[in-house]
């Protein structure tokens, strides 16, 4: 399914940068911000721009309207092989390989640190968009909802790699096998939000926070997020020759001189993401 000419993805997924940080906002609130194809498509080039700008320090990624996201946009049918046509052996697994599987990746491989603002609720698809980013900041209004099991389906988008990471596998299981309503408050307390905010600071917080991370050495942030994802599958060895490796490659870099020469003159530091 493809969005109508009056839903683009250029006008249904905005992007701006202020100040160091890329917003990316999905803005398609009668649909409770539900991922079309192109729009999931429009998403992944902008993180992956995102990466590549040294004008850009931080991501952060929020929506309009009652609902963070709903998951993918299945009007169409193609989850289920109902559009027309007999389904081919594989067809199913390459849809979520090629989709949802590439918009988590791109999240998590962005080298940029990026935020989920999370507005309102967070459904299937669209709670692991939130949790597959660096931080999460939640409205009290939000929700997560696990809607896989609802529906008789498997979770995809890399749900049931992020969970048992985030919160141990005890917790994911709870949450992907019942697929009840988390609230803003319980998704804190158990860790899968940084922090839970009124709904009228939620851009504002948004903003200082990315705004901090954008001000910062950003290759080193890079390198950090790096080695913190991979830890979770390297044993201790790996993780150590990581550490080394991104150290070395660290201080090669022109915030990292500019870091240490601040230091050593009492200064507060000028990074430039270089």
């Amino acid at each position: 399914m493809t969005s109508s000419p009056e839903e683009s993805p250029e006008s249904v997924v905005r992007h701006a940068t202020d100040n160091g940080v890329a917003w990316i906002t999905l803005d398609r609130p009668a649909a409770m911000n539900a991922i079309t194809p192109d729009q999931r498509e429009r998403l992944i080039s902008l993180l992956d721009d995102a990466s590549a700008d040294p004008a850009v320090g931080a991501v952060v990624l929020t929506a309009t309207g009652k609902g963070f996201c709903a998951g993918a946009d299945l009007r169409g049918g193609a989850r289920t092989g109902q559009s027309g046509g007999e389904r081919v052996a594989g067809d199913v697994a390459r849809l979520i390989r090629r989709g949802a599987q590439r918009l988590i990746a791109a999240v998590l491989d962005c080298e940029k640190p990026v935020i989920a603002a999370v507005n309102g609720t967070a459904a299937g698809l669209g709670a692991h968009l939130a949790f597959a980013c660096d931080l999460v900041i939640a409205a009290e209004s939000a929700r997560f909802i696990e809607v896989f099991v609802r529906r008789g389906l498997v979770p995809d988008g890399g749900g049931a790699y992020l969970l048992p990471r985030l919160i141990g596998p005890q917790r994911a299981k709870e949450l992907l096998f019942f697929g009840d309503s988390l609230s803003a408050a319980e998704a804190e307390r158990i860790g899968l939000v940084n922090r839970v905010v009124p709904d009228g600071q939620l851009a504002k917080i948004a903003r200082e926070w990315a705004e901090r991370l954008a001000g910062g050495p950003t290759r080193a942030i890079a390198l950090t997020k790096q080695l913190v994802n991979g830890s979770l599958e390297a044993d201790r060895a790996a993780a150590f020759a990581a550490e080394a490796a991104a150290q070395e490659i660290n201080m090669t870099t022109a915030d990292a001189r500019e870091g240490v020469r601040a230091f050593a003159e009492r200064r507060a530091p000028e990074y430039r993401g270089r």
